[in-house]
């Protein structure tokens, strides 16, 4: 069924042309249901490839903190695990999702494990990553915990390294900035 729900996601990637806005695209959660990620029109969101066994795994306690800090003004987060750097997410999705809510309280949606590189990648990471299909900027997904900022609209708009907490200052200045704008 996933399988199937991919070559579908990517089907219509093709014979819609080149989508400019993260909206077109859809993906399957932790609990096995497909989410259209149009539903999320109108709010910032930041995609963030994660993993339960990597060095920067502790952001999940920055990444809850923000969501929690945000949420209200129309800013979400979207956690996709992903076991793509030093097989640092080896658990089910089940095993995932139980990580994450009792090690993390983690309430922000998550989604089943994906790549985020390489022949397998997801179809919302080829738009994160490719300027011909998001219109931005070419990018490497170089590492867990990698940052994805969309706007309002649709669009990309930043890109921050796993290093980079999302409650450093820039990041936040940004957020703030995309959830005022009309």
């Amino acid at each position: 069924m996933k399988a199937l729900i991919s070559i579908l996601s990517l089907a219509v990637l093709v014979s819609a042309g080149d989508p400019k806005k993260f909206y077109d695209y859809s993906a399957i959660d932790i609990d096995g249901n497909s989410v259209n990620f149009s539903q999320y029109e109108g709010k910032v969101v930041m995609i963030v490839n994660v993993a339960s066994k990597c060095g920067f795994t502790p952001q999940y306690t920055d990444l809850q903190e923000l969501y929690l800090t945000k949420k209200d003004e129309g800013f979400v987060i979207l956690g996709f695990p992903s076991n793509d750097f030093m097989k640092q997410e080896p658990g089910t999705n089940a095993e995932i999702k139980e990580f994450c809510s009792s090690k993390y309280e983690v309430t922000f949606p998550m989604f089943e494990k994906i790549s985020v590189k390489g022949k397998e990648m997801h179809p919302l990471y080829q738009f994160l990553t490719q300027e011909k299909l998001n219109g931005v900027k070419d990018s490497e997904v170089k590492w867990n915990f990698q940052k994805y900022l969309i706007d309002k609209h649709g669009k990309l708009r930043e890109i921050y390294p796993s290093a980079k907490s999302c409650i450093d200052p820039e990041p936040i200045v940004l957020i703030d900035e995309l959830l005022a704008e009309k």
